[in-house]
C-alpha cells in the first residue's frame, strides 16, 4: 500500500485563530466559558473542550446574564450581538476574519439597494450568521435549480455572495447560472471562498487520479470536509470522511491500494497521523508527502483578548 498525504491539508488560519481564542479565554475566565455554537464544526475539538468545562449553547438566552460568551469561527448575526450587550456578557468574537469580510460585504450591498443572493447551505451557521446581516435583502439558493426557480424582476439589482466553505466548482456552476439568468449581476472583488478551501479542494483534484481510495479526515457536520469527500467521489475514487481512526474499516482498502489522505480545515493532524500508523501497521503502508500549494497564512486573537493581554 502507498499513502500519499495531500499537502495542505488540515487547520486553516481561522480555524487556529479560534482555537487558539478558545484556549486563551478558558486560561483566563476558567470554566464554565460559553461558546456560541461549535467552535469549530469537528466533533473530538469539541468533546476536548466540553470535558475542559467549556459549554456550546445554540441560544445566547442559555449564557448566565454577565457571563463570558465567545463567537465561534463562522460567525453570528447582529441579533445574537444584540441579544449578548442586552444580557451584559463579555463576548468574545472569534469569527474568521474571512466570514467577516463576506459580512461586511452584505451590508455594502444591501446599502446600496442590490437584492444579494447568498450561494450556501441552508442551516449552516455561517450561512446564518451572514442573512442576519441584511434579512430583508438576501435570498439563500444552493444550486442551479434555485437560480431558475428566483422570482425577480429580469432588470432587478441583484449581487451574489458565497458561504466560504463551498466547492469551488459547484460555486461556479451557480455563479455562472446567475449571470446566465441576470446578466447585470455583480459580485465581491474578491472570491470569497476561502483560501484554504479552495487549496485543500485544488490537492485533491491534483492528486486524485493517482488513488484508489480516499480518506478525508473531518466531521460529517464540516461544509468543507463533506466537499472534499465529494470531490473525490465525482471522479469516481471511493472516499470515507471519519473523525478518527476507530472509524476505518478493513474492507475499504486492498493491500495494494493507494490511499490519498487529507483533511478538512477544522480536522486535528493528530488523527490524520493516527489513521497512517494504522495503515502501516495493518497493510505495511509506505507514506509520501506531496506538496500543491504552500500556505503561510495567520490570523491574530480577537480583539477583545490582544486587549487584554496588553
Amino acid at each position: 500500500m502507498n499513502i500519499i498525504l495531500a499537502n495542505p491539508r488540515g487547520f486553516c488560519a481561522g480555524v487556529n485563530m479560534a482555537i487558539e481564542a478558545l484556549e486563551t479565554a478558558l486560561a483566563r475566565y476558567g470554566s464554565p466559558l460559553y461558546v456560541y455554537h461549535e467552535i469549530v464544526h469537528n466533533r473530538p475539538i469539541v468533546e476536548r473542550f466540553t470535558k475542559l468545562g467549556v459549554v456550546f449553547v445554540d441560544d445566547i438566552s442559555e449564557v448566565p446574564a454577565g457571563g463570558t460568551v465567545l463567537y465561534s469561527a463562522h460567525g453570528v448575526s447582529p441579533v445574537v450581538r444584540q441579544h449578548s450587550e442586552a444580557r451584559n456578557l463579555l463576548a468574545i468574537d472569534a469569527t474568521c476574519p474571512l466570514v467577516t469580510k463576506v459580512h461586511k460585504e452584505a451590508i455594502k450591498f444591501a446599502k446600496e439597494g442590490y437584492t444579494i443572493v447568498l450561494i450556501g447551505h441552508e442551516g449552516h451557521d455561517e450561512v446564518i450568521g451572514t442573512m442576519g446581516e441584511a434579512p430583508d435583502a438576501i435570498v439563500l439558493v444552493e444550486s442551479a435549480a434555485d437560480v431558475d426557480n428566483l422570482d425577480l424582476p429580469a432588470d432587478v439589482k441583484l449581487a451574489f455572495l458565497t458561504q466560504t466553505t463551498l466547492s469551488v466548482d459547484e460555486a461556479n456552476e451557480v455563479i455562472g447560472a446567475l449571470k446566465r439568468k441576470f446578466p447585470q449581476v455583480v459580485g465581491p472583488n474578491k472570491d470569497d471562498i476561502c483560501y484554504a478551501t479552495q487549496n485543500r479542494q485544488d490537492a485533491v483534484k491534483k492528486l486524485v487520479p493517482e488513488a484508489d481510495v480516499v480518506l478525508v479526515l473531518g466531521s460529517q457536520n464540516s461544509s468543507n470536509s463533506q466537499r472534499l469527500a465529494e470531490l473525490a467521489r465525482t471522479t469516481g475514487k471511493a472516499a470515507h470522511l471519519i473523525d478518527r481512526v476507530n472509524e476505518l474499516r478493513d474492507e475499504w482498502f486492498k493491500p495494494t491500494d493507494t490511499v490519498l489522505v487529507t483533511a478538512g480545515a477544522s480536522a486535528p493532524e493528530e488523527h490524520v497521523q493516527d489513521c497512517v500508523e494504522y495503515l502501516k501497521q495493518k497493510f505495511g503502508a509506505t507514506v509520501e508527502s506531496r506538496v500543491v500549494r504552500e500556505e503561510d497564512v495567520h490570523f491574530p486573537l480577537p480583539r477583545e483578548l490582544r486587549v487584554l493581554n496588553s
